[in-house]
């Protein structure tokens, strides 16, 4: 899941970075509220972590104006006020989570995958596609025969990205961007070299190649 992560303290940032990494996440920095109104109207996120204290700007204002250009992306708000009427007033900005600093990262891991799991319709921690379930918490995949399959990061962002539109055509294009930060530079056969790994897992008919359009998950074969 691609995620943009706008927070100005330096140290906290690449610590979440790495923690949200590892917890299948592709995470983009910005540190101001420039960076986040550009990188929100330009990238295809899947969710993000909003600082309200930035060093040029308050990040309910890009939060606003982030809604108001109809960007639609879950945003949870990080931040150090406790305040109530600051969570008030992140919540009517069109914020879905509120968390406070201090705080530990296990309990923000679990409400960002709380919020991308209620914006996808989806009210626990399985993506379920025809005879597949793939765990996201423990990062594996399952078969209806009763196999399981551990997945490393890459493998698991990827076909959680495929899994959660059964019948939908992703592009290479925006499979790297889900897969991959604008820090990364992934060569341009990458996606296929994953494709071939997962095909080995779930068949060749349930991973789909649309020529010159891309891949899709089927859940019906």
């Amino acid at each position: 899941m691609r995620l943009l992560l706008v927070e100005d303290d330096q140290m906290l940032s690449n610590s979440l970075l790495h923690q949200l990494e590892k917890s299948g996440f592709s995470v983009d920095p910005a540190y101001t509220a420039k960076e986040a109104m550009t990188l929100g109207e330009q990238e295809d996120y899947r969710v993000s972590i909003l600082d309200l204290g930035l060093p040029d700007g308050n990040g309910l204002d890009v939060l606003k104006k982030w809604r108001a250009k109809n960007i639609a992306f879950p945003v949870l708000i990080l931040t150090a006020r406790d305040d109530w009427h600051d969570k008030v007033a992140g919540l009517k900005a069109g914020a879905d989570d509120y968390l406070a600093k201090p705080f530990q990262t296990e309990e923000l891991i679990a409400r960002l995958n709380a919020i991308v799991r209620r914006s996808e319709g989806r009210t626990h921690s399985l993506v379920k596609a025809g005879r597949f379930v793939l765990d996201e918490n423990r990062q594996c995949l399952s078969v209806d025969d009763g196999t399981e399959h551990p997945l490393t990061g890459t493998e698991f962002r990827l076909l959680r990205c495929l899994m959660s539109k059964p019948g939908h055509v992703f592009s290479k294009d925006q499979l790297l961007e889900q897969l991959y930060s604008l820090e990364d530079s992934p060569s341009a056969n990458v996606i296929e070299a994953y494709i071939r790994r997962l095909r080995k897992l779930v068949g060749n008919s349930t991973i789909s190649t649309r020529r010159g359009q891309g891949y899709m998950f089927n859940d019906n074969v």
